[in-house]
């Protein structure tokens, strides 16, 4: 018993129908996983700021302590001149295969006097401060340069080798009275 297709049945014509539409699926979603992926990313980093605690901050009135209890720790202090403490909050975008990007911060500075009572309070963007690029020239060191296999190989017949480049002195036994163990067996 044989069975024959015919073109009026319609099951070739089905199957390259389903085949073409589970490859507009799969193309579709591709399509949507690499888009996915493409989606910019917002981060916060530093100081998450509440209005209602920075403007709590009173020159004259405050003190160290009290700013810390309010605000917590500080993002820096200053190390030289007047004491001041800077609470900094950034809003960052990153878009893919970037680096992070500030698009929005504020900079909280709290200044003191000698006493520690605070002085004045200000707050500013970002857009004050400085942006610090590192100098991308190489640093002197002492020492010698050597190239990656010099690293590499460079270990090569020291390993064992006694300190003054000699050989093993004292003859049989390693100088050892008795035999070569350390307790003479």
């Amino acid at each position: 018993m044989r069975i024959e297709r015919t073109k009026q049945s319609g099951f070739p014509a089905r199957a390259a129908g389903l085949k073409a539409a589970s490859l507009r699926v799969s193309l579709g979603c591709a399509l949507l996983l690499c888009a996915s992926g493409c989606s910019t990313i917002r981060d916060h980093r530093g100081y998450l700021v509440d209005p209602a605690l920075t403007q709590s901050v009173l020159p004259g009135v405050d003190n160290r302590l009290s700013v810390e209890r309010s605000l917590g720790q500080p993002t820096m202090k200053s190390q030289f001149g007047q004491q001041a403490w800077y609470y900094i909050s950034l809003d960052t975008e990153q878009r893919p295969f970037t680096r992070p990007r500030i698009h929005a911060g504020s900079i909280l500075h709290v200044g003191f006097d000698a006493g520690g009572t605070v002085s004045d309070v200000t707050h500013d963007g970002v857009e004050h401060a400085l942006r610090i690029e590192p100098d991308k020239h190489k640093t002197p060191t002492l020492g010698r340069d050597r190239s990656f296999f010099e690293d590499l190989f460079g270990n090569i017949g020291t390993v064992g080798a006694l300190p003054g480049g000699q050989p093993g002195q004292g003859g049989q036994g390693g100088g050892r009275p008795g035999g070569t163990g350390p307790n003479g067996s």
